[in-house]
């Protein structure tokens, strides 16, 4: 470490990206010494947490590279030299695997990085490594735990190890980022999978509108619902990571509908201003099972938007709020996905299918089916070529209703969002729609209920807002005003 006056292991803990980048410049760290901190941290605090699978063994060399970089040419941007994490859905093409949390997939190195490690190299980042998540993105079983994988066993929200519900199936990405083992890391969402952990881990998660961010070289499942997202500690940052992830890609056409709407750069969006200018809409049908806890969270966001100007239109009803939600589109498209992601790995993998992942599980019980297996079962019972016609009309009754419930909310109040609390509710219908959402930390729940999936609520609760599809630099304003006024976020102490 250079000589500084700062104590690394005291400075690291809440760094932002920014700050980062200021001491590489001046040179009181360098990407190599900020590799080293988090590793530390990783080896101090990880044994209990479980939310990584493996650290990247070329993390160092990496970062020495990107050093000797700044040093002769200069940076690449704001993420220049900055370890960042990845869930393991996500492919990359070095000594990481990448397995989605499964035994079966433990030995899959990828041939070729996803679209998304690729802009993050591209951009300077530093691939820390690969964390932990509930296997097959939690869609293996109904009765799996959130964050549970073969692979790695349960990851712990830092803010309860054991106690606290920690969110899926992001959970290995909220938890390290919570706990200040990475600068900041990339989730997957179908439903509620970068929300909901974000919110439960008192961190920031953005799901972006489906074709802002390609899924290329992510493990799959269900295209109409993928993608990948950042989740990070401040807006600010995800701000900066959203830009690193975005353009069009030839291998994932859903993309070229962002041609012209996307950015590069999200920071100029963090406006602590523009509260005042911002309608919000408060949707009361999707609070009225909330405990009191959670329900004077929420009530005391929306008075301090109100004390910053915004205004708030309450309530506001959607059309969809009545709608009965299945998810046959997730089953039919999960077959065809895995599929077609499968069949691509190389021979040394076992398993190129469905079927091949059933049967290893069942030949390998003892460590791959301590929760079973029913919803790879009832999604192998499809035909895989998604003719069906059950699955052909809930696609587009989903779609539909999603996006008229939310559209026509948004029209016919003029808003710019609409205010939920954590994943409750409002994560399922933007997913079904392939809207944008962001979560920013709300405060803790102090006592909580036990809710019908058998975790407490109690604990950190995230605000989240929706918007329209490409409405990103509107709700990161919007986000960005509340968390500067409130600043709910604190670092979990750990042992």
């Amino acid at each position: 470490m250079s000589s500084s006056p700062i104590n690394p292991a005291e400075w690291i803990v809440e760094a932002d990206i920014a700050g980062m980048q200021e001491a590489m410049n001046t040179g009181t760290i360098t990407s190599e010494e900020l590799v080293q901190l988090y590793l530390e941290r990783i080896r101090q605090f990880d044994g209990k947490l479980k939310t990584i699978i493996e650290v990247n063994p070329e993390a160092l060399d990496i970062a020495r590279a990107l050093d000797e970089e700044r040093y002769e040419i200069g940076t690449r941007g704001p993420l220049h030299g900055i370890p960042i994490l990845l869930k393991d859905n996500i492919a990359t093409r070095d000594a990481m695997h990448t397995s989605a949390g499964t035994l079966a997939l433990a030995d899959s190195i990828a041939v070729k990085d996803s679209f998304v490690a690729e802009k993050l190299r591209a951009a300077g980042a530093v691939l820390l490594g690969k964390a932990n998540m509930t296997e097959w993105a939690n869609f293996m079983s109904s009765t799996m735990w959130s964050g549970y994988s073969s692979r790695a066993g349960l990851c712990l929200n830092p803010y309860g190890p054991g106690e606290l519900f920690v969110g899926g199936s992001s959970s290995g990405s909220a938890s390290a980022v919570a706990a200040n083992l990475a600068a900041a890391a990339i989730g997957t969402e179908t439903s509620g999978s970068i929300i909901s952990p974000a919110s439960q881990n008192n961190i920031v998660g953005i799901k972006p509108t489906i074709g802002l961010v390609s899924r290329a070289g992510i493990i799959p499942i269900s295209h109409t619902q993928d993608t990948a997202g950042p989740m990070a500690r401040t807006v600010a940052d995800a701000a900066v990571l959203l830009g690193a992830l975005t353009g069009v890609d030839p291998e994932d056409e859903v993309t070229h509908g962002s041609s012209g709407q996307f950015y590069t750069d999200y920071t100029p969006f963090l406006d602590a201003e523009f509260l005042p200018q911002a309608r919000i809409g408060i949707p009361r049908f999707y609070y009225q099972d909330l405990d009191e806890d959670r329900l004077n969270i929420i009530e005391a966001a929306i008075k301090v938007l109100k004390e910053k100007g915004a205004e708030i239109i309450d309530p506001v009803e959607l059309s969809c709020e009545q709608a009965e939600w299945n998810g046959h589109v997730l089953t039919y498209e999960f077959k065809k996905g895995v599929n077609d992601y499968l069949s691509r790995l190389p021979e040394t993998v076992p398993v190129h299918s469905l079927e091949e992942v059933i049967r290893f599980n069942e030949e390998h019980a003892d460590t791959c089916l301590r929760y079973g297996q029913d919803v790879l079962i009832h999604s192998e019972a499809t035909s895989g070529t998604l003719t069906e016609k059950e699955y052909t009309d809930s696609l587009k009754r989903s779609v539909s209703q999603a996006r008229q419930g939310l559209n026509g909310a948004f029209d016919e109040h003029k808003l710019d969002a609409l205010l939920f609390l954590g994943s409750e509710g409002g994560d399922d219908l933007a997913a079904r729609a392939g809207f944008p959402v962001i979560t920013v930390p709300g405060g803790f729940a102090e006592r909580g209920v036990i809710a019908p999936g058998g975790y407490t609520t109690k604990g950190p609760q995230g605000i989240t807002f929706i918007g329209r599809a490409f409405s990103e630099p509107t709700l990161i304003k919007i986000a960005y005003g509340y968390e500067q006024a409130t600043r709910h976020r604190v670092p979990p102490v750990l042992e």
